[in-house]
């Protein structure tokens, strides 16, 4: 098992939010860093639409702390991140930027930089330790005034429901996503934080990234929970080629439900929306053969697809139907009414892009990421997509955001987008100031945005 780096710096962008999180430097730090004018290329917030938002976001386990305090219990990452090796500096969230008693300096932070939104994620087992059952009230407590500062800065709040941090007890009683019973426990946690936090919480989101739960915990177990097949990881159990189909079959149909309840229970007196965030990397054909280019389609349909295919059409594409088999879950006639339509907007986590070519060899074992028939490729002609930034995966591919949301509302129906992440990485405890990057990949970023 490959060892993992916790997320430290992220520049993240939601349409009509745009984000900027980073690793927030100590006082002495602080104290020291220069005030820095930076040529944006002519780009200002006058060049932006009317009603577009600037915000930030974050994840509950990656910035809250607090982790076996006040009532919390533990979620996935808490149990992995001390298991030896599997983080390779062996950091974990117990800590983090200690957002739970530092919210006010840090929404200060959002104010002080004019930011209009912010989007953070409930620890659901910081409100049910157990992950259903008592409820902990210090962890009701803590939101609250999260959600009041917030608001008496004027910052609006967004609030996704799940963000990787899955109940560790729900996973122990009866294996989390791989089991039905997670859509009633689910909904349970859902319908709670609706009715105590939906009069100040307009905006929800029901998962984010969920593909990454899905593939990264069950196809090649780098993410908790480790399963996997043994050719694609170093994992003691699970089924790389039928364990993701499930898991993602349960998570639908548990934000399907949450849209339900929540358009049935309290749309009419809290005025809100609810929608889910995925993560799309765009995939671009390495030449224009008709093979790649399929293979291309495919790998949208594997990732992006998988999600919205079921929400916008009730079902799953083509190619994965067609790829997949009998080990492709199918929905009833009433869970397609249930989820066919389950979103008022989706958020779209946009980081790079890759070439991909065909590739039709049969695996010895089947899996996910085989069952694309499609092989990502970094280079053509032996020039790189992009620049690399400081994470092996991300290569600097700024006009990927405009084939990204322009693909999205040409194939699914023209939805409602909100750019919820994007950016790139940069070496660690590198000063801003220092960045030469940072300002021309934002001046390409968002000039494409503009675009769209």
């Amino acid at each position: 098992m490959k060892p993992l780096l916790l997320p430290c710096s992220l520049l993240i962008f939601l349409l009509p939010v745009i984000i900027y999180v980073e690793c927030v430097p100590d006082s002495h730090s602080a104290s020291k860093q220069e005030h820095v004018h930076f040529d944006t290329g002519g780009l200002s917030r006058d060049s932006f639409p009317k009603g577009f938002v600037f915000g930030t976001s974050t994840a509950a386990y990656q910035v809250e702390g607090m982790a076996r305090k006040e009532g919390r219990g533990p979620c996935m990452w808490d149990i992995f991140t001390k298991i030896p090796g599997f983080i390779a500096d062996n950091s974990s969230g117990d800590v983090a930027v200690d957002q739970y008693n530092r919210y006010e300096h840090d929404v200060d932070i959002m104010q002080k930089l004019n930011f209009d939104a912010y989007r953070f994620s409930i620890s659901w087992s910081r409100i049910f330790p157990n992950g259903a059952g008592e409820v902990n009230w210090k962890g009701v407590a803590y939101y609250h005034r999260l959600i009041n500062y917030l608001h008496l800065k004027g910052i609006t709040p967004y609030a996704c429901l799940v963000h990787q941090d899955l109940p560790y007890e729900l996973h122990k009683k009866y294996k989390g996503y791989l089991d039905r019973q997670i859509v009633k426990d689910y909904a349970h946690f859902a319908d709670f934080c609706f009715k105590t936090f939906g009069d100040k919480v307009k905006n929800w989101f029901t998962f984010n990234e969920p593909r990454n739960t899905a593939v990264l915990g069950y196809d090649d177990g780098s993410f908790p929970p480790a399963r996997c097949s043994k050719p694609y990881g170093d994992c003691s159990e699970g089924n790389s080629s039928t364990e993701p189909y499930i898991v993602t079959h349960n998570i639908i149909l548990s934000h399907a439900t949450a849209v339900q309840i929540y358009r049935q229970k309290y749309l009419a007196t809290q005025k809100g929306r609810i929608g889910i965030i995925l993560d799309f990397n765009w995939y671009e054909p390495l030449t224009d053969s008709v093979a790649d280019n399929l293979a291309a389609q495919r790998a949208r349909d594997f990732n992006v697809g998988w999600y919205l295919h079921p929400i916008v059409y009730g079902e799953y594409p083509k190619s994965m139907q067609e790829n997949v088999g009998d080990r492709l879950p199918k929905f009833t006639e009433l869970e397609v009414k249930m989820v066919k339509g389950s979103m008022d907007m989706v958020g779209i986590n946009q980081y790079t892009g890759y070439y991909v070519k065909d590739d039709q060899k049969v695996p010895a074992v089947k899996s996910f990421q085989k069952d694309w028939k499609a092989e990502i490729v970094y280079e053509r002609h032996k020039i790189p997509i992009g620049n690399l930034a400081n994470s092996n995966w991300l290569y600097i591919t700024p006009w990927a955001m405009y084939k990204v949301v322009t693909y999205i509302k040409e194939h699914y129906q023209n939805p409602t987008i909100l750019i919820s992440e994007n950016g790139n990485s940069h070496k660690p405890h590198l000063n801003s100031s220092h960045d030469i990057n940072i300002i021309p990949y934002l001046h390409f970023r968002w000039s494409f945005t503009l675009m769209i």
